[in-house]
């Protein structure tokens, strides 16, 4: 959120002030009424209520001592950790909802175009299918209140939202006409496993987004899929996945290792350390595997791509994960907030920590990201993580290194083929999305299947003068002809991935993008 120089000149004495007592506030959320206070408490309870007190009287400005408090705790728990946070009572659904993989809404995607909002795709078997909604529609008002130009995404995500079992009404436009139509929500899945299809007679790819606690269920279903058709090797995708729920990744693993092997291990000052280990037959023992990661593959993804790793039983390609090997344990406080605390590192079947080093410095951490762009670690192996006192070796005799991340076994620069500052700026507008809104209008149904689409559909010269046109006049993104020439293919491939991505969601998006993804062309070369 930004913030102008006045107001965050007036925030800077009072946020110092109240991190002197956070701690003492927090620890007497989280203590049960009848545990004794002692005096130090008693003093440090006595100081707080004296910088309330002074502020109320006498700061220059009302002071929202909530928003203050919420803040404080965050700045102050960042101070042990990265990774330690507070989550207020009102975000807390959104986090239940992406580690329960479900929530009560209506089913559909929509994307806010011209100020309208507009659907995308409504998920099978939805209740917005079964009352008859359909990609294309847009939605004026719900239970008659307009969405009107102000409309965030978030918002309309609000009035989506409830209880299953409750009815919300839409208005709708379709084709110049303007109806109602009354949705019962239902129980709405979010889908962890985005993308599962055979790339070759052999060669099965699987795209995670997250770990939640529907991931190992979603990938197993999505692995015996493909099993009958042909499934010999397979590429798992966790390239940007920031992680999410440990069994999530630890039960995937089980699916490819003997019973007892291990998996991950706990460690923590205050908690007993656990190895989480193989507990069933490995359904896929005899899957040759590869796994995709990058620097924004963290947590539960790096417990999945260690713990193959180590054991010996897949092959990890990319670049060097995230970094983080910090467990966290929820403990809910009595106002319904969260504290999301950090009590142990995990460390991989061969006792690698891959936990990256940090300070007190929260910024720098995360800006860790754009060092690896700046130092070159995205265009060549760094070699200075290769460290005798973090090396460790597989039971085959590969060395693998701790430190910071998963290294991987086969390392692929960053592409940078075609990129310049034209295709840049149409790339973080949504210029995309629209334009592939707009153009598949009446053509949803020309095309029976990605893989259809993928061999027949081409990005003519006539298409992409129509994108560059309609960038110019809806973005007042200007045409620079030497970058259009360089970045051609690149902005097809994005015009094509963004159609089927209307068409047939993440499934057709990546089915279309992979064809030229060098990450995944090296993955399939390898296996083959």
């Amino acid at each position: 959120m930004e913030n102008n120089q006045r107001s965050t000149f007036y925030w800077v004495p009072i946020v110092m002030a109240f991190c002197l007592a956070g701690g003492l506030i927090l620890g007497n959320l989280l203590t049960p009424k009848t545990m004794v206070v002692n005096e130090t408490m008693n003093g440090h309870s006595q100081k707080i209520q004296d910088i309330i007190y002074l502020l109320d009287k006498n700061y220059v400005d009302t002071v929202n001592y909530n928003e203050l408090f919420e803040t404080t705790i965050g700045d102050m728990l960042h101070k042990l950790d990265p990774h330690s946070n507070y989550i207020p009572a009102k975000d807390l659904k959104a986090m239940t909802e992406s580690i329960e993989g479900r929530f009560g809404g209506v089913g559909i995607r929509f994307f806010i175009i011209r100020d309208t909002v507009c659907i995308t795709n409504v998920l099978p078997g939805s209740p917005a299918m079964k009352s008859g909604l359909k990609a294309g529609d847009k939605i004026l008002a719900v239970n008659n209140k307009e969405l009107d130009s102000t409309i965030t995404n978030s918002a309309v995500m609000g009035l989506l939202k409830g209880l299953e079992n409750t009815d919300v009404k839409l208005t709708v436009l379709r084709n110049g006409e303007h109806f109602d139509k009354k949705v019962t929500r239902g129980s709405i899945p979010v889908e962890s496993v985005v993308a599962a299809y055979m790339m070759t007679a052999q060669v099965g790819y699987i795209r995670i987004d997250q770990f939640s606690m529907s991931t190992s269920m979603e990938f197993l279903f999505a692995a015996r899929n493909l099993n009958r058709q042909g499934l010999k090797r397979l590429i798992i995708d966790v390239r940007g996945n920031g992680g999410g729920l440990l069994t999530g990744a630890t039960e995937i693993a089980d699916a490819f290792l003997p019973v007892g092997t291990a998996i991950v291990e706990t460690k923590g000052a205050h908690s007993s350390s656990y190895v989480y280990r193989a507990t069933r037959n490995s359904e896929l023992e005899g899957v040759d595997v590869a796994v995709l990661i990058n620097s924004n593959s963290a947590s539960a993804s790096e417990i999945l791509a260690g713990a193959l790793q180590d054991n010996d039983r897949g092959t990890i390609i990319g670049r060097r994960s995230f970094g983080k090997g910090l467990v966290q344990e929820d403990k809910r406080l009595r106002d319904g907030s969260n504290l999301r605390l950090t009590v142990a590192r995990y460390y991989t079947p061969t006792g690698r920590c891959i936990q990256k080093p940090y300070s007190e410095d929260y910024n720098s951490y995360y800006e860790d990201q754009l060092d690896r762009y700046q130092n070159g670690e995205m265009y060549k192996v760094d070699s200075s993580m290769f460290v005798d006192s973090l090396k460790f070796t597989t039971p085959k005799g590969k060395v693998v290194y701790g430190g910071g991340g998963i290294m991987p076994d086969v390392f692929v620069p960053y592409d940078t083929t075609g990129s310049s500052w034209y295709f840049t700026e149409l790339r973080y507008s949504s210029v995309f999305t629209t334009f592939a809104f707009d153009y598949i209008q009446d053509k949803r149904y020309k095309w029976r299947s990605p893989e259809g689409f993928n061999k027949t559909f081409k990005v003519t010269d006539e298409v992409l003068n129509r994108f560059v046109k309609f960038a110019e006049s809806e973005y007042n993104i200007q045409k620079n002809t030497k970058d259009l020439q360089s970045s051609r293919v690149l902005i097809a491939q994005k015009i094509k991935g963004e159609i089927a991505r209307q068409i047939w969601v993440e499934q057709g998006f990546f089915q279309v993008s992979n064809a030229e993804d060098v990450d995944v062309q090296k993955a399939l070369e390898f296996l083959r």
